[in-house]
């Protein structure tokens, strides 16, 4: 299959999927929302979103509109949110009210297709760039992140006057770990005795056989959902690096983790019991000086 063709198919399962997800996020948001991305976001965008008033802000592939209305709650004034597919779009519509209306607007943008950043590109050149680009768990969902990168350093505000003034811009990503989860791995549970108590030991870990090199897989991203979407793995060189050419700097980095109180014994492979091992990552980037 053509790079081009595999990154429609990989959109075209969200647009069938987006009732479905929808339905696992809601309005506030599930575990991983609530416990790892979003105090994530909040350490890694709150200096900016604190120190500007006027903050403008444009999210890549907003889902139900999550990250969008979390935005506009903590102080950005004006965002615009996207997403590859009409059914994100719709479902983040539905949960709109007066006030956050008056803050988001909605378009489409396929992130994989150049052409559809020239008119976000126009208007960043218009408002003196984008205060803050957010693209909240989705690189792994995208087959090229090259248009992305292309127009970053277009999209954000530049180094100078806007910045001194209102807050250093930046694009935060994040995404499902490269190394623990869209890596080839197993996961196993070991159980042993302290030969002293009695007491039962569980040891969990994962066992990565492919990392470097991993074709594009297919997976789900809830118990129960009907049609399988695509991950993109990318090792950490070739995630970080596609930035990098264009001249982005990274300056922070995050490995959100669940802890031990989070752990959930009804279910022995669940993510939430391997603490030790991450399984998102959150990345700041910021246009060189």
């Amino acid at each position: 299959m053509s790079a081009s063709n595999l990154a429609k198919e990989a959109l075209s399962t969200w647009e069938t999927n987006a009732e479905f997800w929808d339905s696992g996020i809601g309005e506030t948001g599930n575990k991983y929302w609530k416990q790892l991305q979003r105090p994530s976001l909040e350490r890694l965008l709150g200096p900016t979103l604190s120190k500007n008033s006027g903050c403008s802000a444009l999210e890549l592939a907003t889902g139900n509109g999550l990250c969008a209305r979390w935005l506009a709650d903590n102080g950005a004034s004006s965002i615009i949110a996207t997403d590859g597919t009409f059914g994100m779009l719709e479902q983040a519509s539905k949960y709109m009210d007066e006030e956050k209306a008056g803050k988001i607007s909605f378009r489409k943008l396929d992130v994989t297709e150049e052409g559809d950043f020239v008119p976000l590109v126009e208007k960043a050149a218009k408002i003196g760039g984008f205060d803050i680009v957010l693209m909240n768990m989705a690189i792994m969902d995208v087959a090229t992140l090259d248009p992305l990168a292309d127009a970053l350093p277009k999209l954000l505000s530049k180094d100078g006057v806007r910045v001194t003034m209102k807050g250093s811009s930046s694009f935060v990503a994040t995404l499902l770990h490269p190394v623990f989860m869209t890596s080839t791995y197993s996961r196993t549970v070991e159980v042993t005795y302290d030969p002293q108590t009695g007491d039962q030991i569980i040891t969990r870990s994962k066992s990565i056989r492919e990392y470097l090199h991993v074709k594009p897989s297919k997976g789900v991203f809830v118990v129960g959902q009907e049609t399988r979407q695509y991950y993109f793995h990318r090792p950490l060189h070739e995630l970080l690096g596609v930035f990098f050419e264009r001249g982005l700097i990274l300056d922070a980095l995050e490995e959100p983790s669940f802890t031990d109180e989070d752990g959930d014994p009804g279910k022995a492979y669940a993510t939430v019991n391997f603490p030790q091992l991450p399984p998102i990552l959150s990345l700041r980037f910021r246009r060189a000086v």
